[in-house]
């Protein structure tokens, strides 16, 4: 079943692109008439992508609460479930480091946005995103819900996370008394998995109206126009997966050649849909058919959409210093180093911000006086970018729970990466119940 639906995304996303440039060279004739076609058009289909990605954004609060909580009830003690938060977190600076320190590297390198020679705009011009500077009162205010209800109710991954590690550790420290609720969430994880199943059928028709929205509305022309920002930056890309699977393949050893093969359902749904959300629950049963411990990848994983975003990562050095070459800006060495470092951090303070990535760009530019009203360069391109980015964070994500697995020397043996029957991974599948080790 995993590899058909592979299969019938992929075939969605042929018959897109044919379909939205199809429609495009139909209608537009370059009249304000054409294009009020196209984008009306778009919004029409654009629908359904909209109805997938509200499915999955249904799904996702309760099976991070169900996921993480049975994974700590199960951690064995306070000690291991320090030692794996302590471990991911390093993982996760690690390579966002590595992700912004990678996208100034290329970006400077290639030097994209030399010979726009674009005219520096009126300091009033804005970009139509709202910024916000990096508040550490508001930024911890965020991270601790003043309601669990609110947080799932906002899909506010973060703060179910710290609500869910509260719970899984009191349920630990209650002993036998809290052994009916671990049963009850094991089940729910197997009651969530199963929805997941009947959702991810739905996938290839949004990944088809994502696409054929996307070229029917902006054609062709403007990937063209943006042509070697665009391929600058998906170079960036392959290059990050590279270090990212080989530091994987020296830690975890040679089983990491098979990693691939199994998050490339999740891989490819989160590159068709521009959204690694959308790739959550696939991510985490092919992990668990790697053999990532589900204690391990339902604590790992979800902490990882809050922290360790490395398409997005990468992406927010490259946009900006691209939009200051465009505008003919000079950053020195120091600039440069500064402007990571303040990414590195504001960049943690964004978990559950739409369009997060344009909106740390957009708060950190007015810092090195770049126009903000640059950000309408790459917004024409941004959604054929957030299909590389998002899954690149598919990626990174999975290397940073198999890596984190094998430093605690806890990985099982593979399964058939290409399984039939419903998507549910092997603690459930086998038993119907979570096995002693989740």
């Amino acid at each position: 079943m995993a590899k058909k639906l592979t299969q019938f995304i992929l075939i969605a996303l042929a018959l897109g692109i044919i379909t939205g440039l199809a429609l495009h060279y139909a209608i537009d004739d370059g009249s304000p008439a054409s294009e009020a076609e196209l984008k009306s058009i778009a919004e029409y289909l654009s629908i359904v992508t909209t109805l997938f990605l509200r499915l999955i954004k249904m799904i996702i609060a309760p099976l991070v609460f169900a996921t993480l909580v049975a994974g700590i009830a199960h951690m064995g003690d306070l000690a291991a479930l320090g030692r794996v938060a302590v471990r991911s977190l390093g993982w996760f600076i690690g390579a966002s480091l590595v992700s912004l320190t990678l996208g100034l590297i290329i970006v400077s390198a290639l030097q994209p946005g030399v010979g726009l020679n674009l005219p520096i705009p009126p300091a009033t011009a804005a970009s139509g995103i709202e910024t916000a500077a990096f508040n550490l009162k508001d930024f911890v205010s965020h991270v601790v819900p003043a309601s669990i209800f609110e947080a799932m109710s906002t899909n506010e991954i973060l703060p179910i996370v710290i609500f869910s590690c509260f719970f899984g550790v009191a349920l630990t420290a209650v002993g036998e008394r809290g052994k009916p609720i671990v049963r009850g969430v094991e089940s729910l994880v197997g009651v969530m998995l199963q929805v997941t199943n009947y959702v991810m059928r739905f996938a290839p028709f949004a990944v088809f109206t994502a696409v054929t929205s996307a070229l029917a509305e902006k054609g062709p022309t403007i990937i063209a126009t943006l042509g070697k920002f665009v391929g600058s930056f998906y170079l960036g890309l392959i290059i990050l997966w590279a270090l990212l699977i080989g530091v994987c393949f020296v830690i975890v050893g040679p089983r990491t050649r098979h990693l691939v093969r199994y998050i490339r359902d999740p891989v490819v749904l989160a590159f068709s849909t521009a959204s690694s959300e959308a790739a959550y629950p696939r991510t985490l049963e092919a992990l668990d058919r790697f053999g990532v411990p589900p204690r391990i990848a339902s604590f790992v994983l979800p902490l990882g959409y809050s922290f360790n975003l490395d398409g997005s990562m990468m992406y927010m050095t490259f946009a900006t210093i691209f939009i200051a070459q465009a505008y003919g800006i000079h950053l020195s060495i120091a600039q440069e180093v500064t402007m990571l470092l303040v990414l590195m951090i504001t960049s943690k303070g964004m978990a559950g911000v739409p369009r997060a990535s344009l909106v740390v760009i957009a708060a950190t530019m007015s810092m090195f006086r770049i126009p903000e009203a640059g950000l309408l360069l790459i917004l024409a391109v941004d959604h054929f970018l957030d299909m590389g980015r998002s899954a690149t964070n598919v990626v990174g994500n999975a290397v940073a729970s198999s890596v984190v697995a094998r430093w605690e020397g806890d990985l099982d043996p593979e399964e058939p990466a290409d399984i039939e029957g419903p998507h549910a991974p092997s603690h459930v599948k086998r038993t119907g119940k979570i096995h002693d080790h989740f």
